[in-house]
């Protein structure tokens, strides 16, 4: 629906701007000096956890890592809140404290925010980063040749909503916390370290809706291995089970005429291809050579696939 709405909008011409909408990537690039770029990104949503600080914290986290995604530095941030008026000021605090220790943690400090009052909770940060304009990483940087790395597990999506039914584990529920907590900073500094080409985020669009926006930006198919895909514990036993969350549904429905599939997949694994991740891990890009070093650098970096001659399909699953 946002494409359509998006590709009325009139371009406006701007020397400066080296990234904006045109390619859906993360965040929005422009040109200070020659050797300074703002990176600005924005994102909120409701809480998909229960406890009101760590909703907070991986808010923040999620809004930080368009910044890391672009190979950018964080600088400032400011909250954006919807609150009820008669809301329990005690979860209100607790919010607004995990979203602050996160945005400390990462260097970033937060100048102030806006605030109205909604029945329903949402929180979160527009994040101002620093970037070299010639070295920032976009989406739509992917050659052909590229090995694609990944820097996280898949399930987030999945997790609450099997949380939000009552039928996830404790051990399952923290695991997928303490990935939506782990800030993409690590992941940002090691690709850094060597040559790649583009990068992006996995978060609502799911692992398929993101590959397809960085492979129409560049104008490639991605093939990615759905054997190699790595998933958090319980994910693929829950979409199994059909929590899938709406905006699973979405996502398919959405990119799945951009896929082929070379083989039968499961269908709990192809449903977790499209989950919507929450503070996602990075999607990378880049040379061959240099995949194997990046995944021994990062732990937790692996493989999925790699960058083809642009074919039938945005996306081939093998």
């Amino acid at each position: 629906m946002l494409d359509k709405v998006l590709a009325a909008i009139p371009r406006v011409t701007n020397e400066n701007v080296l990234v904006g909408f045109d390619t859906a990537d993360d965040a929005g690039v422009y040109k200070l000096t020659a050797e300074l770029a703002l990176v600005q990104t924005v994102d909120f949503f409701t809480p998909i956890v229960d406890d009101p600080y760590t909703f907070g914290a991986i808010a923040a986290a999620n809004a930080l890592s368009d910044v890391y995604a672009m190979g950018g530095k964080p600088l400032s941030a400011l909250s954006i809140l919807a609150y009820p008026a008669k809301g329990d000021l005690d979860d209100l605090g607790q919010i607004l404290k995990g979203g602050a220790d996160k945005i400390h943690e990462s260097g970033c400090v937060i100048l102030g925010g806006h605030s109205i009052a909604d029945e329903e909770v949402k929180f979160g940060y527009a994040v101002t980063g620093a970037v070299h304009p010639e070295r920032f990483k976009a989406n739509s940087g992917a050659r052909v040749g590229d090995a694609l790395v990944f820097t996280k597990r898949l399930g987030t999506g999945v997790i609450t909503t099997a949380l939000k039914r009552e039928i996830a584990s404790d051990a399952h529920v923290q695991a997928a916390i303490e990935s939506m907590l782990m800030l993409n900073r690590g992941a940002c500094e090691a690709m850094l370290e060597f040559e790649v080409h583009g990068c992006t985020d996995v978060t609502g669009f799911g692992l398929i809706g993101h590959a397809r926006e960085m492979a129409i930006a560049s104008g490639v198919t991605v093939e990615i291995d759905t054997a190699a895909v790595q998933f958090l514990p319980g994910a693929v036993d829950y979409a199994r089970q059909g929590a899938l969350p709406g905006g699973l549904k979405n996502n398919r429905e959405f990119a799945s005429c951009v896929v082929e599939m070379a083989r039968k997949i499961p269908a709990e694994i192809e449903s977790l291809l499209y989950d919507p991740q929450t503070s996602g891990g990075l999607l990378i890009s880049m040379t061959e050579k240099d995949a194997g070093p990046l995944e021994k650098r990062l732990p937790g970096a692996y493989r999925i696939g790699r960058v083809l001659v642009k074919g039938a399909k945005a996306i081939r699953l093998i």
